[in-house]
């Protein structure tokens, strides 16, 4: 054992092994990969081994793509098998919701250049001979998916990665992480202590107690997972496409002329809620043919050759997942130098070749290479590596593989976790809540409705809360924003640098800015207040705080100043519409600002910071209100007679107003003027990212069509993908659905949406189809 590494690489699974490789393919050789026991011991080894391309998001398709040519060429560049099989996939729908879903799927895979076809259960069934198909209403063929051997993957990444300088060492148990300043300085080994600049936590379903140790929160948790081996099968052949019954929850894939049936079953059983066992090397936990009973009854009434097939094996191997399903992928927030790969959730053989590159890419270029965020560990805080809350949680997390993925699907476990102090209030007043990073928030009054692909139900309800505030007002909750103030001599200097916008305004501006990569590319927006010549007020989205504390406080670097998270410190209440002024003024006596003004006002016995600033494109204010004060604020606004409204009024009216949302139309990889937002830049003094800031491939515009939209259809000129959607909601201001997107050609003004393979007619502009300037105030 060497006592000193560059990086030192946890867990010798697939997933640490692609990183492994990937670090010394780009020229990162002084690396030791740590196994406690042998390689693909822990999870690895009983996967299922089914790689399927097609993600929710681009970025992360893309990273799966890698992923699959990778697995094509590493036997020949190694000289070790994979059992990499291109063999296909068809996923079946036994309803006609489950048809919508999988036709959406087909046009968003055509999207990404990904070949996909939509077929007959006639045809489906010529693919899969042995599968029963009169049940069902029809599926989709992507051929570039396929399958490998998990094992025999982790020993040619293994095997590439030494040829290239790396060191595997097995048997070597982690049982410590030294950190000192803020940063990895080594770890505690069975062998000794090894020196090292950069740790990468790719443990497993151990990565969350190690990184506890070091006080990284790693939000995972264990769960049975189970799948059974048949004996062979009459017309199973060895080029069988993976076949997927999402209805059924189950999935099929050939091996050795038998059956490999699995499945996410929509109720699953956690497990190790007293932590792993040691040692736990190529093992399973006990059979538990209840709790597969679910899957192997869908899986017969599928393929009813099974009903008389031999079970060889059953699997039970317990795998992690995240509370949102995606795995977890960055920079630990709380220790420079900590890297994690971890929480794959039964999907880790198709994303470990992407995740592995692009986790390298980080570490050696000390920030990611491309839009990372759906997977970014910075998307949870602390708060979400409650061992209790992660258990609950997780019987719903395993089962989002195949459950309806409904447009604002929300989940139902563990909750409700944070609550705003008027919470009981908006109960009381009929509120729908859903959840955003934790929070309860109102997606509109009224009740619970089923999810559909159509007009839902409660568009009525939300239109009339959108009349309501563009015709008078309404009244929000807004708690859940991240607040931080930023406090010292240099925080203007240091926002100066951060910030596309000129921060060194007077005290008492509120200004919008974006925040920027070396590449030009959106890190954050949001908006800043100078509060005194000496500290700011930050205020950005509930799912970035983590993330863009973190960006912020890197950022800051040397500069004198401190930035502090003060989010549960205020509720924020939004006053928007026409007559917000005149409402505010029956409570307050304060003289009220002009727009990008923020001041301390009294509000009945209360006294607030009244920002004037707008999501929604009328006249209001944000009112941020000490969190002991804010029932008796939100009492007092609403003996005004003020209408409630949610969130989702919120939604459909920033897309008439053109509004960008970060993480939907601006990322690490989308420019100011790609965005439509150069007007941000200041031109008089230096920024992060100023000289790529003009780099443009795409362009935002507004949508309007008739169609009822989602967001994430493509856009077609000609029949050809030109664009996509980002969001999409219905306009009762307009009259028809509204939407923002991406189009390659920023002239266009005619398209067409595919909408789950039907094709509507859109119009396209750079300007916003609602303006309230020309008729009212200026907001």
């Amino acid at each position: 054992m060497r006592s000193r590494a560059q990086v030192v690489v946890i867990g010798g699974g697939i997933v640490g092994c692609s990183v492994a490789y990937h670090l010394a393919e780009l020229g990162w050789s002084d690396v030791v990969v740590l196994e406690q026991g042998q390689l693909s011991c822990g999870t690895t080894w009983h996967a299922a081994g089914l790689v399927g391309q097609l993600r929710s998001t681009e970025s992360m398709t893309r990273l799966i793509q890698y992923s699959t040519d990778l697995y094509g060429r590493l036997e020949k560049e190694t000289g070790f098998g994979t059992g990499w099989k291109q063999c296909g996939s068809v996923s079946v729908a036994r309803t006609p919701e489950r048809m919508v879903q999988l036709r959406r799927t087909a046009a968003q895979a055509r999207a990404y250049g990904i070949t996909a076809e939509v077929i007959t259960a006639g045809e489906a069934g010529e693919l899969w001979p042995a599968m029963r198909t009169d049940d069902l209403v029809g599926g989709v063929w992507l051929p570039g998916d396929g399958k490998a051997n998990p094992s025999d993957l982790t020993q040619a990444l293994a095997r590439g990665a030494k040829r290239r300088g790396v060191e595997v060492a097995e048997r070597v148990r982690v049982t410590g992480t030294v950190v000192k300043g803020g940063r990895v300085r080594g770890v505690r080994t069975s062998e000794g202590f090894i020196e090292c600049e950069v740790l990468v936590n790719c443990a497993g379903q151990w990565a969350k107690e190690l990184a506890r140790q070091a006080g990284v929160t790693v939000p995972l948790h264990s769960a049975e997972h189970f799948y059974v081996v048949t004996e062979q099968i009459a017309g199973v052949r060895p080029d069988l496409p993976v076949l997927r019954d999402p209805d059924g929850y189950a999935y099929f894939k050939e091996e050795v002329g038998g059956l490999v049936v699995g499945g996410f079953e929509p109720d699953a059983k956690p497990w190790g809620m007293d932590g792993i066992p040691h040692p736990f090397e190529f093992q399973l936990l006990d059979e538990d043919w209840d709790q597969f009973s679910i899957i192997m009854e869908n899986a017969v009434q599928r393929v009813p050759a099974l009903e008389s097939a031999g079970i060889r094996m059953f699997y039970n191997g317990p795998e992690s997942f995240t509370p949102d399903n995606m795995f977890l992928l960055g920079e630990a927030p709380e220790v420079r130098g900590y890297f994690v790969a971890a929480g794959f959730n039964s999907a880790g053989i198709a994303s470990a070749g992407g995740a592995g590159r692009a986790l390298a890419e980080w570490i050696v270029n000390g920030q990611p290479t491309g839009d990372l965020w759906p997977a970014d560990l910075r998307r949870f805080a602390p708060w979400a590596g409650n061992d209790t809350w992660l258990r609950d949680r997780v019987t719903e997390a395993l089962g989002l593989h195949y459950a309806m993925a409904w447009p604002n699907r929300e989940p139902e476990t563990a909750r409700p976790l944070r609550r705003s102090p008027v919470h009981h209030l908006l109960a009381a007043a009929g509120a729908c809540f859903g959840s955003k990073a934790g929070w309860e928030r109102v997606n509109y009054f009224g009740p619970a409705v089923p999810y559909t692909f159509d007009r839902p139900e409660w568009q009525e309800t939300v239109d009339s809360e959108i009349d309501a505030c563009r015709s008078g007002a309404a009244l929000f909750d807004q708690t859940s924003f991240a607040k931080f103030t930023l406090k010292g001599p240099e925080a203007c200097t240091a926002l100066q640098w951060l910030c596309t916008a000129d921060v060194d305004v007077e005290i008492g501006r509120v200004v919008y800015t974006g925040m920027l990569n070396d590449r030009g590319g959106y890190e954050t927006d949001l908006t800043v207040t100078r509060v005194a010549e000496d500290e700011y007020l930050i205020v950005t989205g509930s799912a970035q705080a983590t993330r863009d504390f973190d960006h912020i406080s890197k950022g800051i670097g040397e500069h004198r100043a401190v930035l502090v998270d003060v989010t549960s410190a205020y509720a924020v209440l939004g006053l928007m519409g026409p007559e917000s002024r005149n409402i505010l003024q029956k409570v307050s006596k304060a003289e009220l600002g002009e727009f990008g003004t923020s001041q301390l006002i009294d509000l009945g016995h209360a006294t607030v910071r009244a920002s004037r600033v707008t999501y929604v494109g009328e006249l209001g204010w944000e009112l941020y209100v000490p969190a002991e004060f804010a029932v008796t604020v939100y009492e007092t606004l609403l003996a005004t007679g003020v209408t409630q409204a949610g969130y989702y009024a919120i939604e459909a009216m920033r897309l008439e107003k053109g509004y960008r949302a970060w993480g939907r139309e601006l990322g690490p990889e989308v420019t100011p003027a790609e965005a439509g937002l150069l007007f941000t830049c200041k031109k008089t003094a230096d920024f992060r990212g100023m000289d790529r800031i003009h780099d443009s491939r795409r362009t935002i515009v507004s949508i309007t069509t008739d169609a009822h939209l989602w967001g994430g259809e493509s856009l077609l000129a000609d029949g050809e993908p030109v664009g996509h959607v980002t969001s999409a909601a219905h306009s009762p201001t307009i009259g028809r659905t509204v939407a923002l997107g991406f189009v390659k050609d920023g002239t266009l003004v005619k398209a067409e949406v595919n909408s789950a393979g039907e094709r509507y007619s859109a119009q396209i502009s750079r300007k916003a189809p609602y303006d309230p300037t020309s008729a009212r105030v200026k907001v």
